[in-house]
């Protein structure tokens, strides 16, 4: 039997999984598990500091220590590698520390030190990173202006080679740059001669560069912000980062991964706000008795954990997708962070998917931890409204969830077209089943109604982006002008994969030792699949609506409620059965 290629990037629209191949989180091993019991005790160490300004430094120094800053980094550039998922269980745990910390740690870990390891020459790297694994230096990254956001080419910050050719001349602003209050190393991005865009690295002490104050800021307020100013300031020509003119592939390539870190940090910040939830709700009592007795707190609470419990399959699927990857590159001849940044690169369009649904489950669970608190939950005397603040900004850094949601459909279009993903004969296979009275699936194992929806939320998506890239190619419609089009294509494609991950660990669960009752995950899978089929049909829908017409648009419009036939599911009895599950472990108790 010979075993099955693993997935490459976008490739879960068009091919089905078998749960052997997938990773769950409660497979970690001794080490891992001795990796996450570290993490977890620096979380309790350090408290409340890891909100407050003043701390950061100290707290970056003790991660250093730790080995939490180099465990990504090879040993030669002074890391203390770690696998993969073992780096995921990082910043899983660190997501519990709170706002603040999580954006220096993961500015510093991410778009901090990346671009050095990923595109510095081996001078760079080794003069640099081992001060920054031990935290002894300190990264931020140079490259929002007041007029280039999303938009980041549009960057006016320049840099003119110096009359005897030995330096660069930077002059420009830079504004919202984490970490820039404490940092001793700027990566800046600057368009040499006012063209070409070009990556820079720039030591905080260079004469010239100047802070702005700390910004006053809605959330995060732990975490330093501040813009900063270039006036002069000679860069020594060994300083430019990768090509020149090529900033923007080290721009856009290192924001995959922080990407995944972000939504995998945000899910572990989930987990510790259901838990203050569940707490809360089992201690206040009115009427006589605790408020997680009620069916509406149940309600919220079951929805809740299902959302995080999908995440995490997802999160820890796709870890293990890119710790392979990158693990054959280097079996391939392939360097280190050549291959850590080929894995990143790769899965792209499911790193944008962690990004977006990490950042709004996080905002769902801390809206609802809220609402449990009540009036108290609108007091600064509880975690909730400061959790509150703290998390609006994931939706907006490491790209705009709407950029990451057009980011996710382009990627996986521009590999369709490159010849890499083949999209078209899945597309034409569905299209031709809208014109057949096609056997429903024969299989009858104990998940086969789950793994038909999964197949029909990818065939909507197919069905849906097939006739829209008909549409472009046919001139009747331009895909670069129908966002609100790509956007449902991408919420489709984001049900699709965390769907499946969540059915893929519920059966490789139910196959093994389980390690959760075998009813709460049942129930959770169930809820969650039956609830994105209700969203999937509703984009296929509005998104069909866009663009098709006529006959064409009734057949499209059948196909959709086709392929949208799961089961009726008891969501009152579900929510239930996961909640009372929480309620008894007063905490959330489906972690590994």
């Amino acid at each position: 039997m010979t075993t099955p290629k693993p997935l490459r990037g976008g490739e879960f629209i068009i091919r089905d999984s078998v749960h052997s191949d997938v990773f769950i989180p409660e497979e970690f091993n001794e080490d891992q598990i001795m990796v996450k019991q570290m993490c977890h005790d620096f979380v309790a160490e350090i408290g409340e500091k890891s909100h407050l300004l003043d701390a950061q430094v100290e707290l970056m120094e003790k991660s250093g220590a730790l080995g939490l800053l180099g465990a990504h980094i090879p040993e030669m550039y002074g890391g203390n590698p770690l696998d993969t998922n073992a780096n995921t269980l990082i910043a899983d745990e660190l997501g519990k520390a709170g706002g603040s910390f999580d954006t220096t740690f993961a500015a510093h870990i991410g778009i901090g030190m990346l671009p050095i390891l990923y595109f510095g020459t081996d001078e760079q790297k080794k003069k640099y990173l081992p001060k920054l694994c031990t935290g002894e230096m300190k990264a931020a990254y140079c490259l929002t202006e007041p007029g280039s956001g999303s938009d980041a080419l549009a960057a006016k910050t320049r840099a003119d080679l110096s009359p005897d050719g030995t330096q660069y001349i930077l002059n420009g602003q830079k504004m919202w740059i984490t970490n820039a209050g404490f940092a001793d190393l700027f990566t800046v991005f600057a368009k040499i001669g006012g063209e070409q865009f070009t990556g820079f690295i720039v030591e905080a002490k260079t004469p010239g560069i100047t802070l702005g104050a700390e910004e006053k800021k809605l959330g995060i307020k732990g975490s330093s912000t501040r813009q900063v100013f270039f006036e002069n300031v000679a860069i020594p020509i060994e300083n430019v980062l990768g090509k020149i003119g090529y900033g923007s592939q080290i721009a856009f390539n290192t924001l995959n991964i922080g990407r995944f870190k972000l939504g995998t940090m945000a899910m572990g910040g989930s987990k510790k706000c259901i838990s203050i939830a569940v707490k809360y709700a089992n201690e206040r009592i009115q009427f006589g008795q605790p408020i997680a007795s009620f069916g509406a707190i149940k309600h919220k609470l079951g929805e809740m954990a299902s959302l995080i419990f999908a995440l995490e399959s997802t999160v820890y699927r796709l870890s293990d997708m890119m710790g392979k990857h990158k693990d054959e590159a280097i079996a391939g001849g392939k360097s280190f962070e050549q291959a850590m940044l080929d894995a990143a690169k790769e899965f792209a369009s499911e790193c944008a998917i962690v990004k977006v649904a990490g950042s709004e489950y996080l905002d769902y669970v801390i809206d609802e931890m809220l609402q449990i608190h009540g009036g108290n939950g609108y007091s600064e005397e509880y975690p909730a409204a400061r959790a509150y603040r703290d998390a609006r900004i994931n939706r907006i850094y490491e790209g705009t969830n709407e950029i990451n949601r057009l980011l996710l459909v382009d990627r996986i279009i521009k590999k369709a077209l490159k010849g890499e993903l083949d999209l078209v004969g899945p597309a034409w296979a569905v299209q031709k089943e809208l014109m057949s009275m096609a056997p429903k699936s024969t299989d009858e194992g104990p998940w086969a109604a789950e793994h038909l929806a999964i197949q029909n939320f990818k065939k909507n998506m197919l069905l849906v982006a097939g006739a829209a890239v008909k549409y472009q190619m046919d001139g009747k419609h331009d895909l670069n002008n129908e966002q609100e089009v790509v956007m449902h294509i991408a919420d489709i494609g984001i049900d699709c994969f965390i769907a499946e991950s969540l059915l893929l660990r519920a059966e490789k669960l139910s196959s093994g030792s389980i390690s959760h009752p075998a009813e709460v995950v049942k129930a959770i899978t169930q809820l969650f699949i039956s609830e994105a089929q209700a969203r999937v049909q509703k984009h296929s829908t509005d998104a069909l609506m866009a663009f098709a017409t006529g006959d064409e648009l009734v057949i499209m419009l059948k196909g959709v409620k086709r392929f949208s036939n799961y089961p009726a599911v008891n969501t009152v009895h579900a929510r239930r059965i996961i909640a009372d599950h929480l309620i008894a472990g007063n905490s959330y108790t489906l972690e590994f």
